[in-house]
């Protein structure tokens, strides 16, 4: 009888140690990843959760790995980008369903140890944006009008990531559904996947760059006077984001969905853009942002 009773005190004190580990967050460089990121800890900490902020810890290959390797525990990631790291081929029926695409990228990962937790319910989707003043004088609002200004010699120079001219999901997408080409020397290609940095190169015409690389719910493409261009083919995926989070640390926190699932339902495109342009544009730190709307929605209490 003793004997029991120590074994189930030391499992009990085990258990205990485990679940007071500090849980890990990253999140990729660009100004959304970094807001997602001061959410979550500022949750996960009001419940008296211990985190260590890596935010901003790389691109999207590199925090994938860092999650695999346990470098990190947590990060936000979009829907439409696991399909390239997870190696699927869909079809368009689910590429362009958020429920099915999100259902299809969960299953796949929980392969990997992976637990993709509630998602937003914004398409944070790969876009180009351009200077409001090219798109009037051009006639430019969908992606294919800037095909036709492309394939007719338009000027044309576009700032992005290496991941944007990189994978086939992003530029190459636009590409080759609207039948046009980006020449190298068309490209300046800018590190990390700052979205800011690209659109701000293209209000200012910074070496001659008049587009860029943008994505659906920045905040600063309105501001500095940029237009984000349609996408009426579909060419690239729904990119809905999500807390994604390795199964063992679920495990020692199983709250975290009912902490969080919350969270990422109230993070519709318009939220999200709003709060995207006070870090972007108004130079206000992501963590003062997040506490912001968080204590706004009482999710501090």
């Amino acid at each position: 009888m003793i004997h029991r009773l120590l074994v189930l005190l030391v499992a009990l004190s085990f258990g205990a140690g485990l679940a007071q580990d500090p849980i890990t967050i990253g999140s990729k460089i660009d100004t959304e990843g970094s807001l997602l990121a001061q959410m979550i800890r500022l949750v996960l900490e009001a419940e008296g959760i211990p985190v260590e902020d890596r935010s901003g810890f790389g691109t999207t290959s590199v925090v994938r790995e860092a999650l695999l390797a346990g470098e990190i525990d947590l990060y936000p990631e979009y829907t439409g980008s696991a399909l390239s790291f997870l190696d699927a081929e869909v079809g368009e029926d689910v590429t362009t369903d958020a429920q099915r695409l999100y259902d299809t990228v969960k299953d796949l990962d929980a392969a990997n140890g992976v637990v993709w937790l509630g998602r937003s319910p914004a398409n944070n989707t790969w876009a180009i944006a351009v200077p409001q003043t090219l798109a009037e004088a051009n006639d430019l609002s969908t992606m294919a009008d800037l095909a036709r200004y492309v394939n007719a010699g338009g000027e044309f120079k576009l700032a992005a990531s290496q991941e944007f001219v990189d994978r086939e999901d992003a530029l190459k997408a636009f590409e080759r559904v609207y039948g046009f080409d980006v020449a190298d020397e068309q490209l300046v290609i800018l590190a990390g996947g700052n979205t800011t940095q690209t659109e701000t190169a293209a209000a200012q015409g910074t070496d001659g760059v008049n587009a860029a690389m943008a994505y659906g719910t920045d905040g600063a493409i309105a501001t500095l006077g940029l237009v984000a261009l349609t996408d009426p083919e579909g060419a690239v995926l729904i990119y809905q984001p999500a807390p994604i989070v390795r199964a063992e640390v679920l495990e020692a926190y199983p709250q975290l969905p009912e902490l969080l699932d919350p969270l990422f339902a109230l993070l519709d495109e318009a939220t999200l853009s709003e709060l995207n342009g006070r870090v972007a544009v108004n130079g206000e730190n992501p963590a003062d942002v997040a506490q912001d709307f968080l204590s706004a929605q009482g999710l501090l209490d």
